[in-house]
């Protein structure tokens, strides 16, 4: 069986990845705009709570599913030994998935605890519980995508966007602490500057 064109592919995946972000941003805009203001949140403990609430939300119904969709498949198949290479296409899938949300989890989980570090009212909270949904949604979207085809995994790119943007919002924060708008400017050119090299080398 001739494997499928990879460059199609990404085509196909490039296309999927612009209506996902499209969707998430009318979902993510409707949620800021309809969420009630948070109380409370004049101090840094009480946003660090929130953001705490929203990292466990997002560990248990993305991670954590994650973790028991490769355990109970081994618990009931030829792959209860992972040594013994028993692994059905779903299980290569499911194992991708959880890999590829851990390490998303970790952008996303440092940048939402800096951005509840800098949102000072409980209106600009709203931001991190909407965040928090969206990226949840788009991790689903990924998982289910990517059963589908390659791809298709590429409905769920928002939420490495969410977590990529929210990082780069609060690394330039810390850049404006350290230097005013010119340290904020150079911190996030550094990182562009990075993302070209890694771009041009991997061509």
């Amino acid at each position: 069986m001739a494997e499928p064109d990879w460059r199609q592919e990404r085509k196909s995946g490039m296309l999927v990845i612009a209506a996902s972000i499209a969707i998430s941003g009318i979902i993510w805009i409707a949620l800021w705009r309809l969420l009630p203001p948070l109380v409370g949140m004049e101090t840094v403990g009480a946003r660090m709570l929130v953001a705490l609430k929203c990292v466990a939300f997002a560990t248990l119904f993305c991670f954590v599913a994650g973790i028991e969709s490769v355990a109970h498949e081994r618990l009931q198949s030829n792959a209860f030994d992972p040594l013994l290479g028993h692994e059905t296409k779903r299980l290569r899938i499911n194992l991708r998935y959880l890999q590829n949300t851990l390490e998303q989890l970790t952008v996303f989980a440092v940048g939402l605890f800096g951005l509840a570090a800098y949102l000072d009212s409980g209106s600009a909270m709203r931001i991190v519980v909407a965040s928090t949904i969206v990226w949840i949604l788009n991790r689903f979207a990924f998982w289910i995508g990517y059963h589908r085809s390659a791809a298709m995994r590429g409905l769920g790119a928002p939420s490495m966007l969410i977590g990529l943007m929210t990082l780069l919002y609060v690394v330039a924060r810390i850049g404006g602490d350290i230097g005013g708008t010119a340290g904020g400017v150079i911190a996030i050119a550094l990182f562009l500057a990075l993302e070209a090299v890694l771009f041009l080398k991997t061509r």
